[in-house]
């Protein structure tokens, strides 16, 4: 790799990391409201969005809305670096083939970029859900190492730390597929035809126009729209699973990522199953990555990044 190259790989990394760890702390109170309601947590299962927010801050202060949030940085950085980065190598590398008109190789960039992101942070992802599941006063595990060491000696090492990989997979393809090919759309589109009402001038290889701020945060929110609703029944699976051996009533949910997807729709059918806290995941979704997408954008613009990189 050239000097060129690994200061393009490394300013991504830098730029992915920031931009993630801004979109998740700008969310992490309804982050940790969605999962207590995906899962049905005892205490909260009979609330809403805004009615189990206060109900937290009521029972266990304020500072628990951010439960698990300091295991999700640390899980979130090395994420959103390896998903930024390999969606520009990607994209790169199939415009070679496929040629930089062809707007599909977008979808398989971002859809190869989530499962790579995935493949590398996923333990700490069950980490950070089995802390912020946790009720005060009803704690099972003291911290990430803690949490980390039980579920490798008691739910069958590597195995259990990994439990709802394959839903997290299936739906990771949609959801960082439609993301990323969402907001390149639509980018490009606001280049194209509203140029004066979207776009700054700018000494970039973009044509000389950047994203205005609130366009880039508009384009970002679609986007995360877009691809929540595609993929957000296997992120539901996908919390059931991770969740499963917390309590021994809820083992059933992991065995597999079909019986469990079955045993949820049984159990609650589609709406208040499998779609369940679809509401405050848009809430969550669209704030998420307009902010996670705008920051990487400007963050780009600040660190000169593109120019891209050489395949």
């Amino acid at each position: 790799m050239s000097d060129k190259n690994l200061e393009f790989v490394m300013k991504s990394l830098l730029a992915g990391g920031v931009a993630g760890m801004c979109s998740k702390t700008t969310v992490a109170p309804l982050d940790r409201i969605k999962i207590l309601l995906q899962a049905h947590n005892s205490h909260y299962k009979h609330l809403g969005v805004f009615s189990g927010l206060r109900e937290i801050i009521h029972k266990e202060t304020f500072i628990a809305l951010y439960k698990g949030n300091f295991a999700q940085m640390i899980r979130i950085f090395p994420y959103a670096a390896a998903q930024f980065t390999s969606f520009e190598f990607y994209k790169k590398y199939l415009e070679t083939i496929f040629g930089s008109k062809n707007q599909f190789d977008k979808f398989i960039a971002g859809s190869g970029a989530g499962i790579t992101a995935v493949a590398l942070t996923y333990p700490l992802d069950t980490i950070r859900a089995r802390l912020a599941f946790q009720v005060t006063g009803e704690h099972v595990y003291s911290g990430i190492t803690h949490t980390a060491v039980t579920i490798f000696k008691e739910e069958g090492g590597a195995k259990g730390l990994y439990r709802g990989f394959l839903p997290t997979i299936c739906g990771m393809i949609p959801y960082a597929g439609f993301s990323f090919y969402s907001f390149e759309q639509l980018k490009y589109l606001c280049m194209k035809y509203a140029p004066t009402y979207f776009c700054d001038e700018c000494n970039t290889n973009t044509g000389g126009l950047v994203l205005k701020l609130p366009a880039k945060l508009l384009c970002g929110g679609i986007a995360g729209a877009i691809a929540q609703s595609f993929s957000y029944p296997l992120d539901v699976t996908r919390r059931r699973m991770q969740l499963a051996m917390m309590n021994p009533e809820t083992h059933k949910y992991g065995s597999g990522m079909l019986s469990t997807m079955k045993i949820i729709y049984l159990e609650n059918g589609l709406t208040k199953g499998l779609y369940r806290g679809m509401s405050i995941n848009y809430l969550r979704a669209i704030p998420m990555v307009a902010v996670s997408f705008t920051t990487y954008e400007v963050m780009k613009q600040l660190l000169h990044l593109d120019t891209g990189m050489k395949i």
